[in-house]
């Protein structure tokens, strides 16, 4: 990290008869400019996230600041300054090149303050080496006044090390297998997981709102999980699946997928007559999943629940066992199972067993039945089974996926599962955080 200018320039104090205006940022360069504005705290650091204002979250909770006009290498951020939070004290406005390149490459360049006014700030890329991020300017609180700063201070590491100086966390690689992993998410690989969303899927950023919106309803904003699918390939199930109800929900699991993990990716098992692993589902291929999951694994003459619960352990866990006791280290992120199927499995003991085993484990059963009222009997013993560790399952029925909105099944999906949360945690199957 360089410091292009070695003291701050302050340009212009903001009055409270000023509060609005519109702050331009002009980067001439051979390559795409990611632009943001974090807001920060007294400490310098991003204590809430919502207030990274980017390309695929353009506007603060309280509304204060808006990206608009964001192109390959200009941006303009509109500005509310009475609208800020008191626990904001700074608004720092960065550029990050996405891609190749350096700031050395960098033409004529520059800040400004509302359309048309004059440059209050212009520099090149002389006054740069090998950086690949920099804090242009900064809008902060003194003495209860509003003030503008430029900056122009340097990062080599370009968006990691932003993200890294204003607390946080960047994806590291791999740790080994007995390491400890992190408690917080990786913010820079949300971000990047926001950017691919709004590349490859512009169709489910809607979708993953509404889920978004449910899981923070539940407390689980922040929370972060793998999602798997289990799909029943029974014959039984060759209406579901040639209507395209099946592919309409695998959408919305995707969109919650999206929300709790920050791959973007939906691991994929099925169950008929025997246990199979399906391709992953990931944002490029998901539009299409299910015709060509149907072409490459043909319905199936049985339904049997245990051999794929029994795949998905040892999966996640590397363990299928017939366990009666916990696991001996808790671990970050559980395992979302969503189940779905339209009929009982043939085996019942062999599934309730693989239950019992499966409460000492994080893993997390959601079980949907799709048909009749009442047709579920067997579904509803599993979501009450005596005997296990942890309540570790829920269970609805619909008669067709449809059969909710979009809002109602993510709630439903999030019924029993926050309170599995605490109670793994404490039970010490999860890290607290």
């Amino acid at each position: 990290m360089d410091m292009i200018r070695g003291q701050k320039l302050k340009i212009a104090d903001i009055t409270a008869n000023t509060p609005q205006f519109t702050l331009q940022l002009q980067l001439n360069a051979p390559f795409t400019i990611d632009f943001s504005c974090f807001g920060v705290d007294s400490a310098g650091k991003l204590s809430d996230e919502r207030y990274m204002t980017f390309f695929n979250q353009p506007q603060s909770p309280c509304g204060g600041v808006t990206l608009v006009n964001n192109q390959s290498n200009q941006a303009s951020f509109q500005l509310t300054l009475d609208k800020i939070p008191a626990s904001i004290q700074k608004l720092v406005f960065t550029a990050a090149i996405d891609g190749a390149g350096t700031m050395a490459q960098l033409s004529q360049s520059s800040l400004r303050i509302n359309e048309g006014s004059g440059c209050v700030f212009a520099f090149t890329g002389t006054d740069f080496a090998a950086e690949r991020a920099l804090m242009v300017a900064e809008v902060y609180r003194k003495d209860g006044v509003w003030r503008i700063a430029a900056v122009g201070q340097g990062f080599n590491g370009g968006l990691d090390a932003l993200v890294k100086h204003f607390g946080g966390e960047v994806a590291e690689p791999t740790p080994a297998i007995n390491s400890v992993p992190t408690a917080k998410p990786s913010l820079t690989k949300r971000v990047q997981l926001e950017k691919r969303i709004e590349q490859e899927a512009p169709q489910l950023v809607s979708l993953i709102k509404k889920a978004q919106v449910s899981l923070e309803k539940a407390g689980l904003g922040e929370h972060r999980a793998k999602v798997c699918l289990c799909l029943d390939i029974s014959a039984s199930m060759s209406g579901l699946y040639s209507s395209g109800k099946i592919q309409a929900f695998v959408e919305r699991i995707v969109a919650l997928a999206c929300r709790f993990d920050d791959d973007g990716e939906v691991d994929v098992f099925l169950f008929g007559q025997k246990a199979h692993r399906a391709p992953v589902i990931t944002l490029r291929n998901y539009q299409q999943y299910i015709s060509h999951l149907i072409e490459h694994f043909p319905l199936e003459g049985g339904t049997h629940y245990s051999p794929v619960m029994k795949l998905i352990r040892q999966h996640y866990l590397q363990d299928d066992s017939d366990r009666k006791s916990p696991i001996s280290e808790p671990i970050q992120e559980p395992v979302y199972v969503m189940f779905v199927t339209d009929g009982a499995t043939s085996n019942r003991k062999a599934a309730e067993n693989q239950m019992l085993y499966a409460s000492y484990q994080p893993i997390f059963w959601q079980f949907m039945g799709i048909g009749r009222d009442g047709s579920f009997e067997f579904l509803e013993k599993l979501d009450d089974l005596t005997g296990r560790y942890l309540d570790n399952a829920d269970f609805f029925s619909v008669k067709t996926p449809q059969e909710y909105s979009d809002e109602q099944l993510f709630a439903r999906l999030m019924n029993e599962y926050p309170t599995w949360i605490k109670q793994a945690q404490q039970k010490q199957l999860l890290l607290r955080g």
